[in-house]
């Protein structure tokens, strides 16, 4: 009867350990939020208008898989753009605003140079945040709120 329980206890702790372990060859890297922070800001016309363009970096952008900027012409477009990428990414204000975004982003690494704008004479959000949204796996990663000022 051990002989029996033993066997039945392996069994169980090996299919149990297949089950689990199945599944881990294949793990998906953790996919961090991420940490935004301003560059600088500068003076710009367009439209007949004068703007501030306020301009921001992600710290940790190398953490972000390439495949998560990629062109997705099997997703929603952007406009006309058919071929936007998979993540878009948005500029909110701290009370949830959205105030501008990106839809194109080719690569992690050109989270190096998201901004917005504001007319020159208004006044700018004080703080400010970004969302990424992968739109193939539906998930929202949100920044930290950085303020708009050097």
């Amino acid at each position: 009867m051990k002989t029996s329980r033993a066997f039945a206890t392996i069994a169980a702790t090996l299919l149990l350990a297949l089950t689990i372990g199945g599944n881990s060859s294949i793990a998906k890297p953790i996919v961090p939020n991420p940490v935004l922070y301003m560059t600088g800001m500068e003076r710009y016309s367009a439209g007949g208008k004068d703007w501030i363009r306020y301009k921001f970096d992600v710290a940790n952008k190398d953490n972000y898989p390439a495949e998560m900027f990629a062109a997705a012409p099997n997703l929603p477009p952007c406009g006309t753009n058919t071929n936007s990428s998979r993540t878009w990414v948005d500029f909110y204000e701290q009370n949830g605003k959205r105030i501008y975004g990106f839809c194109a982003l080719g690569k992690p690494q050109s989270l190096d140079s998201i901004w917005f704008a504001v007319e020159e004479g208004e006044v700018p959000p004080s703080w400010v945040y970004i969302e990424m949204n992968d739109r193939q796996t539906n998930t929202k990663y949100k920044s930290n709120l950085t303020d708009t000022t050097l």
